[in-house]
Formats: structure tokens, sequence, C-alpha cells
């Protein structure tokens, strides 16, 4: 099988990984069909034999001067390190015995997964230590030259966002709480890491594991692997080659190459994370013309919309925006985390007893959390899929070729109560930003980060200081939700606004864009003054649309054939019965509301009633809906003249 992928001009390679479940295999010398359970055991015994080596070579390396050296990059000789984990180690002569009988690629595995560990924690080693050599005064409150210190003292610090930094400090603060000084380095700070039970066949070559996928059914692939047929083998003889059929996921495309994957035990099956390589449309960080501004929030989480750069640098948007709101999935998470607070506490109260007669209990406790965790967790991923497909589609339909959304990485809950809090400190920001990015690049689209300063306090028209109120049908009290421009006249929903500004922010200084070494995620790093005063959303021409509001008179001025339903008699009908009145109720058959009673009637923000009884006075104003319903953007909004953007919603 070819390894290398042909690309077409524009085009350019790109890995991802994809999850399959391996359900059967077949054992090649025996010719025995192995069951999910038994195959799951072979695979169980070699997984426990790559932790166990995996761990001894962390302990025996988990200090500083290890990981310097492994981090350095050259070996004794002068010679640059291998960027494989397994060569590099063995290029430093960092080996491990095992007591039973393994081939030399079980080696290479467990060197691989040690190597990466190694690797990895060079970045928390130097962040620590720049955080330990210049230690503030007050840890809870760190002055500005105290921010500029601990920033030149951490390599990357000046981009680095300060939550990671207060978070390390606290870390700190907490170990010295309990062993009265503060640690050496982060290898005292931190235990040597739990080894995961997983095979990285990536790591080996034919004699060990291959892979090829099928050339009459494409979504089928086969593996052929080496298990041992006992927990200890002794001798090559335990060991037997196991041919294992994967059906393929839809998202890996029929020209991928596939490659060896991860294997994993989950649930008493064998999944396998299989890795891929497939041609996508290259992504360019400059040269924008249409883009997706996208601003976060909470029970609507999303909130985004497009916007076009002209020749002569005029930026205008196309439409009203939409929204994608989560209120009933963060509702479940909420009553979630309230279950796992209330099995923690009983928990911990069980342990403070420490009644043996209570061990039964305390374990069923434990599975419990185990499974609300559980629910949390695959609950999160799939708003965070979700939310990142909608914003993508959006994207798309809008012709965008560059999504600008803002860097929050920074922003840490406090000062709302405990509750609100909570739930913003909960929130999946930067798992829907992976999935973004994830899903982006198949289609050619970049993500761009850009500095959340001001993007809900500045007017997108004029950037004038926005004038926060309560809701639109209360203009006079101040509140949050929404947004009204003393300068222009502007006003909106405060997100909707965000989003604009996100936008024109990104347009304008998207020459400014760079790749970050670290994540290889594009950002923008700093707001650019002469740049900014250009990124305003220009006023688009409104088209003339009849006054459908109630303020006035709604029919022309004609001569009526039929007078007014009070100057005629209702017509009789058979039994005594009176008629009905001509104009009399509306039709049954009506599909769309009526229109809002007022202009700044808001569909989208609305007040609290302030009184328990529900008091549906949208209704009673004409608009057809209560107080707690949310619609599409109304008609006066300024109409899209290149794009008509729907509405988003999580089912």
């Amino acid at each position: 099988m070819s390894r290398k992928l042909p690309l077409a001009d524009g085009e350019t390679c790109r890995t991802a990984c994809a999850r399959a479940l391996i359900r059967s295999g077949v054992d090649e010398k025996t010719g025995e069909v192995l069951t999910c359970a038994a195959l799951a055991e072979r695979v169980g015994w070699c997984a426990d034999l790559v932790a166990g080596m995996t761990g001894a070579l962390l302990d025996g390396h988990w200090n500083t001067s290890d990981v310097d050296t492994l981090a350095g990059g050259q070996d004794p000789g002068g010679r640059k390190l291998p960027s494989n984990a397994w060569m590099a180690l063995r290029r430093l002569g960092w080996t491990v015995s095992c007591e039973v009988k393994v081939n030399d690629r079980i080696v290479r595995m467990a060197q691989e997964q040690a190597g990466r560990a190694l690797r990895s924690v060079k970045w928390r080693a130097d962040l620590v230590a720049g955080v330990l050599a210049v230690w503030p005064e007050d840890p809870n409150k760190r002055t500005g030259e105290e921010w500029d210190a601990v920033r030149a003292a951490i390599p990357g610090g000046e981009h680095l966002p300060s939550s990671v930094i207060r978070s390390r400090t606290r870390q700190i603060t907490s170990f010295e709480r309990n062993h009265g000084r503060r640690p050496v380095d982060v290898f005292e700070l931190e235990p040597t890491p739990r080894v995961a039970r997983m095979l990285l066949l990536a790591a080996c070559d034919g004699q060990q594991a291959a892979i090829e996928r099928s050339a009459t059914e494409p979504t089928k692939a086969l593996l052929r692997l080496q298990l041992p047929t006992r927990p200890s083998p002794q001798t090559y003889r335990d060991w037997t080659w196991v041919e294992c059929s994967i059906t393929l996921p839809p998202t890996v495309p029929a020209n991928a190459v596939i490659h060896l994957p991860t294997l994993r035990i989950a649930g008493g099956k064998v999944r396998a994370d299989l890795a891929y390589t497939h041609p996508v449309p290259k992504i360019q960080r400059t040269g924008h013309t249409v883009a997706l501004g996208v601003d976060w929030g909470l029970n609507t989480l999303l909130s985004t919309g497009a916007a076009r750069l002209h020749d002569e640098g005029q930026i205008t948007d196309l439409g009203a925006g939409a929204q994608f709101r989560a209120a009933g999935v963060l509702a479940k998470q909420y009553r979630l985390r309230r279950i796992s607070e209330r099995l923690h506490a009983r928990t911990d109260h069980y342990d403070r007893l420490a009644d043996p007669s209570l061990d039964s209990r305390a374990a069923t406790l434990a599975e419990e959390i185990r499974r609300v965790s559980a629910r949390r967790s695959n609950l999160n991923d799939a708003l965070a899929w979700s939310a990142a497909r909608w914003a993508v589609d959006q994207a798309v339909a809008a012709g965008a070729t560059v999504i600008y959304l803002e860097d929050l990485r920074s922003m840490e809950a406090g000062g709302m109560g405990r509750t609100q809090n909570t739930r913003l400190s909960q929130t999946v920001r930067g798992q829907i930003a992976d999935h973004m990015r994830h899903l982006a690049a198949e289609v050619g689209i970049a993500v761009v980060t850009v500095p959340p300063r001001n993007t809900s306090k500045h007017c997108p028209a004029c950037l004038t200081s926005l004038r926060h109120r309560k809701a639109p049908d209360r203009p006079t009290v101040p509140g949050w939700k929404w947004a009204i421009c003393p300068g222009c006249g502007w006003q909106g929903d405060r997100d909707q606004g965000a989003w604009r500004r996100i936008a024109a922010r990104g347009l304008a200084h998207q020459t400014k864009t760079v790749v970050d070494r670290t994540s290889g995620a594009m950002v923008i790093r700093a707001v650019v003054d002469a740049m900014e005063a250009r990124s305003v959303i220009a006023a688009t021409p409104k088209t003339h649309r009849t006054d459908r509001s109630k303020t006035g008179p709604t029919r022309p001025r004609t001569n009526r054939l039929t007078p007014g339903r009070r100057e005629v008699p209702s017509p009789t009908r058979p039994l005594g019965r009176a008629g009905q009145r001509p104009e009399g109720h509306a039709p049954t058959d009506r599909t769309r509301l009526p229109r809002a009673a007022h202009r700044h009637q808001s569909v989208t923000t609305i007040s609290t009633p302030t009184t328990s009884r529900h008091r549906p006075r949208g209704a009673a104003l004409g608009a057809g809906f209560h107080l707690h319903a949310h619609a599409s953007p109304p008609r006066w909004a300024e109409p899209a003249p290149d794009l008509t953007v729907r509405m988003g919603s999580l089912s």
C-alpha cells in the first residue's frame, strides 16, 4: 500500500484521528475466533506489559536534569536527537529491562510513551521555575511590575494567558501551606504521572503490527498484530499473530492513507484511535474578504454573523446574525453537577466516619460518581462538537474563509455569585475552539483568535462606549444585556454587537496574524490603534418596507367597499343564534407570528418579570409570544443582501 498522498494545486495533507471499535479477531496460528472479551483480555495483557516498562522509565528519569537533556535535542556525542521519542531515548541510552519474554517492538512502545511524557513536562517545568524565581509579595494579587517580571522569567511568557500563571501560583501556595515551604521544581510539585494502558502501534514496524485497507470494501481495514497468549509470556511461542477487522468511520475519506492505530481498553472493549492522512485545501493567514465573527456566551453559547471587507476598506455586516442556544443542555449539566457534589459530600462523610460497615455503601457511591462523571463528560463532548459543527456550517453558508473568535483563555469567573461563577468556569470554550479548528481545516477555513478587550463595550458602528440597559423595553434601567450607542444611535443585543466587533477587528488586523509555535493555532496577539480605528461596521443601505407596527394607520387611505365591523349588524343564524361579525377574530391558520407593537421590543433580549406571576405582556402588545420566548431577528432589522443566516438550535 502506497503511503505517499497525491496532492493537487492548492491542497496540503493533513493528519487526523478517528475512533473505531474492534469487535473480534482471529488467531492465525490456531484459527480460533476471538470474541470481543477474549480480544480485550489479550490486548490488556500486552498493555500491562507496556505500562509496567513505561512506569519504570518515568520513575528513573522524572527529574530536571534528564528532562533538560531530552529537551536539549542533542546526545552526549553532540548529534541531533531523532524526532521519534523511542529513538531519542535509545540514543541517550535510556533502556528498560523486562522479566518476561517480549520482542523489541514492545519495548519501543514503552519508550515512545515515556518519551512523550518527559518531553511534555518540559513546558510545565519552565513555567513553574519562572513562577518560583519571581515570587510575589502577595500571591493573591500581583502588581504590574511583578506581572512583567514573571512573564519575562517564563520562556514565551509575554503571550501566556494570565490564568495559567495564577493557577500555578495557587498550586505552589497550596504546597507551601501543606509542607511549610515552597517546592524546588515541578517534579516535587507533581508526582510521576499515571501511565495509561494503551498500545502505541505507531512506534512499531511490520514485525509487530501492520494495517491495510481493503481493496474491495473501502470502509474496511485489516489490522494484524502480535499479542500474548498468557499474562506473563516466557517464550516467543507465547506470542501469536491476530487478525482484526476494523470498520472505518464515515469521517475517514476514501482517498485517505491510514496509519497504525493506538489501542486502548474502555468498557471491556478494544477501541482504536485510527490516524489517517488526507488532502485538504490550504489555509491562508491573510487575504480574507468575508469573515465570521463568533462571540461567547452562557445560555446563548455562540453568537455569530458574517462581515465583508470591501476593496475600498469598508466593512459591512451580512445579515442580522445567528445564535446557538444551549440553555437546556447547560441546565442538565447544572443538575448533574449538583448530583455529583452531593455524592462527593456523602463520600467525604463516610471517610470521616471511618466505619468498616460503610465500605459497601462507599463503593456504591464511588460507582455512581463514576457514572455521573461519565455522563457529564459525554454531554460536554456532544455539546462541543455540536457547537463547533454549527459554527463551521455558518461560515460555509456565508462563504467565509476565516472564523474570528475571542481569546478568553485568561478569563476567570468572579464577582458574579457562586452559581454564575461556577457556570462560567465549567463552559467548554476550549473544546469548542479545538473542534472548530479541526472541522474548519477540513474545508480550508482558518480559525483565528483575536483579543477580546472592549468587544462588548464599544459600538460596532462608531467605537463609542455603549450604554448597557436591562432590556429594550426598559431603555432607562441600567443593566447588562441590551446595548445603546449614545453617539450614532445604534442599539441591539450585546452579543449581536460583539460578533460585529470581533469580525471587524479580525478583518482589519488580519496582516498581524501569526501562528503560535506551541499549539500551531493562528492568533492576533495585540490591537493596533490605527487598524482598530478602521474596524467599524458601516451602515448598510435600508430598503423600503411597509411599517407594520401598530403606532399609526395600518390601512391605505382608499374608499372602503365594506364598512367597519361595528357598523353592520351580525348576520342571523338558524335557531336564534347570532352570527359572527365581519372582520371578527383572526384566522387560526396563521403560519407566522404578527408584528411587535414597538420597534424596540426585543426578540432575543427580554426583561424579567418583577413578580412570580407569569404575565405574557408580549402577547398583549401584539407580538404574539410571551416574554420568555426567543425568535429569529425582526423584519425591521437591516436586510441581508448577500446572506440569509438561519437560527441554530441544539436539539
